[in-house]
């Protein structure tokens, strides 16, 4: 279960870095919230995943699932969630002021 989870983290990866390379701020955006998910799914693998095991120590429970990692993604997530929000407003604003969304063009380079 690791492995498969540790190959989608990495294709996550993969796709984040492939989209922020390109010229299209909505892209861009999407590259970062790929980019936050894929550290999600790795924080999780990392916290080695067990099925069916509590996440605090009761009484006779011998074997049981680390709470911090879940904590660190909680987080996490309503961080990436408030970055991601304010990345779309930003990029609504850019593209309705300058009237493209072409990061060649908003940067002053003629795009021949």
């Amino acid at each position: 279960m690791e492995i498969i989870t540790s190959i989608l983290a990495g294709i996550l990866f993969a796709t984040a870095i492939y989209n922020l390379l390109q010229k299209q701020l909505l892209r861009i955006v999407i590259g970062t919230a790929l980019l936050s998910h894929g550290a999600h799914i790795f924080i999780l693998t990392m916290g080695k995943l067990k099925t069916g095991q509590p996440p605090i120590l009761t009484d006779g429970v011998s074997d049981y699932t680390d709470p911090l990692p879940q904590a660190l993604i909680l987080t996490s997530i309503v961080i990436s969630f408030g970055v991601t929000s304010l990345l779309l407003v930003l990029a609504y604003r850019t593209t309705k002021e300058n009237n493209t969304d072409n990061m060649e063009q908003l940067r002053g380079k003629s795009n021949e």
